[in-house]
């Protein structure tokens, strides 16, 4: 697809940055050699860090202000100043075209995106985490306001997304889609060592494990993965952003996890159209097409996928397929199947294009009215006791001791699994045993959360006829607690 057209002629876009962390960062900084994007305005809980990403750009510090009012950004703006600040309220009236919302604060984004689409801009929702609980409802509110509001190119969802609609275009029959795990399993053959995200531990007996023998059935699959997934048990193999990012892409093309936590393969490239077929095939998914992610095993030497995403296909044309094996497509051994990957992940220095969509074409980097097909669930990961504050910590705001599972959606109720960044920083009123889903009831819901009135805005634009019925219950399966 050719993208020049969109670089000629018209207005730079006009950018709000909310959060300097990896993505916001990364984006000021590109935005710096974009000459249709113009990102003046950075909002921060730390305006400091707001104002060293500017300076890191090669903004003057001279030119940038610092802006705690309406009246201080505006005349900030007509100067041609930079602007900082650490609250959207303060710059939400400025002339702008697009608000990113990049803080991975569920509670926070969830304000902010409501905020910037109340005024009429378009929001680019970096932060997957409001996302997975509330987007089909934010994409709703912004079609009644004229708005766009979209995943982000250079996140895996739009990516995932935007190589599933690829697919569907071009007539091939997906048998999977989803990405590889955030960080590769790198395997050293002269140490037996395996190395993931800076940890790196001994797995005596890995190398026996390597090469996937040929002709296993879907059982010799399974049994492999699982051998090797016990000798790299050091190493974490369930991570909630992933299922989070494979929540969005359900919402937006209707495809459904094979099962709630996943299969995760610790996998070679080379076996994923081997993997990610039918069991009658001889692969994992008793269901097609299914959501999967996969940790992308290698050695040093090797290439990497990423962090990127994939589509596998069927091929019905077996000599078709022989001749793109030929030229190194990922095809599988039976040779009617096939990983097409999208080897990347660029966050912020590819987000241009989904600004530039919204924008000049009014469309998303997804689906115009995404559905709440799934949600990401949170489940207790051992034993909870009455009490427990479960604290959202770190880049991810993960939650110790709880885990995830991808379930079909339902509308809030007592009984009802709550959606994982629900969950997050609640206090539990009664214990709840492990493997079973955290609900509704088992909280302290404090009603001003932004996150809690979306989603109910959400759930009666979607599930009026389930909130009015006295028959309906929900009973998720009990849950397995990933490593």
């Amino acid at each position: 697809m050719h993208l020049s057209h969109y670089l000629a002629g018209d207005a730079p876009i006009r950018c709000c940055v909310i959060g300097s962390g990896g993505f916001g960062r990364s984006f000021i900084l590109h935005a710096r050699h974009l000459a249709a994007v113009e990102a003046r305005v950075v909002i921060d809980l730390d305006p400091t860090l707001a104002a060293k990403a500017l300076v890191d750009a090669g903004i003057e510090s001279a030119r940038i202000r610092h802006c705690r009012t309406p009246a201080e950004a505006s005349r900030a703006w007509d100067r041609g100043d930079w602007i900082v600040g650490d609250r959207l309220e303060a710059v939400i009236d400025l002339p702008l075209d697009v608000v990113i919302e990049a803080t991975g604060h569920p509670e926070a984004g969830a304000r902010h995106a409501a905020l910037a689409l109340e005024a009429g801009h378009h929001v680019a929702l970096v932060t997957k985490e409001v996302d997975s609980v509330v987007g089909p409802g934010l994409a709703a509110m912004a079609r009644k306001r004229g708005c766009v509001i979209s995943p982000v190119d250079g996140d895996q969802p739009a990516l995932a997304i935007g190589l599933v609609s690829w697919a569907e275009t071009v007539g091939l029959e997906i048998l999977a889609a989803g990405k590889s795990s955030e960080y590769d399993f790198v395997f050293d053959p002269s140490t037996e060592t395996l190395a993931s995200n800076g940890k790196r531990i001994d797995v005596r007996g890995f190398g026996e494990r390597w090469e996937l023998p040929a002709g296993l059935d879907s059982e010799g699959h399974r049994q492999w993965m699982a051998d090797r997934a016990r000798l790299a048990g050091a190493l974490p193999q369930h991570a909630v952003p992933d299922l989070c990012e494979m929540a969005i892409v359900a919402n937006a093309t209707g495809v459904m996890p094979d099962r709630p936590s996943l299969h995760y393969p610790i996998a070679r490239l080379g076996e994923i159209a081997d993997l990610f077929v039918p069991t009658a095939d001889g692969g994992l998914l008793t269901r097609t097409p299914a959501l999967e992610v996969f940790h992308c095993l290698r050695r040093p030497d090797e290439f990497s996928l990423a962090g990127g995403v994939f589509v596998v296909v069927r091929g019905h044309d077996r000599a078709s397929w022989q001749m793109l094996a030929e030229k190194g497509h990922l095809v599988g051994r039976r040779g009617d199947s096939a990983m097409l990957p999208l080897p990347r992940h660029l966050l912020g220095l590819e987000a241009a294009t989904t600004l530039l969509e919204m924008v000049r074409r009014g469309v998303p980097s997804s689906v115009a009215q995404p559905r709440p097909h799934v949600d990401l669930i949170a489940v207790a990961g051992s034993n909870l006791s009455e009490g427990t504050t479960l604290t959202a910590h770190g880049h991810h705001h993960s939650i110790d001791r709880v885990s995830s599972a991808l379930v079909p959606a339902s509308p809030l109720g007592d009984d009802a699994p709550l959606p994982y960044y629900l969950a997050a920083n609640r206090v539990l009123m009664r214990p709840v045993r492990a493997g079973e889903p955290i609900r509704l009831r088992d909280v302290a819901i404090d009603e001003s959360s932004s996150l809690w009135k979306l989603r109910q805005d959400q759930d009666a634009l979607f599930f009026a006829d389930a909130m009015t019925s006295t028959h309906a219950t929900i009973e998720p399966p009990r849950i397995e607690a990933p490593r």
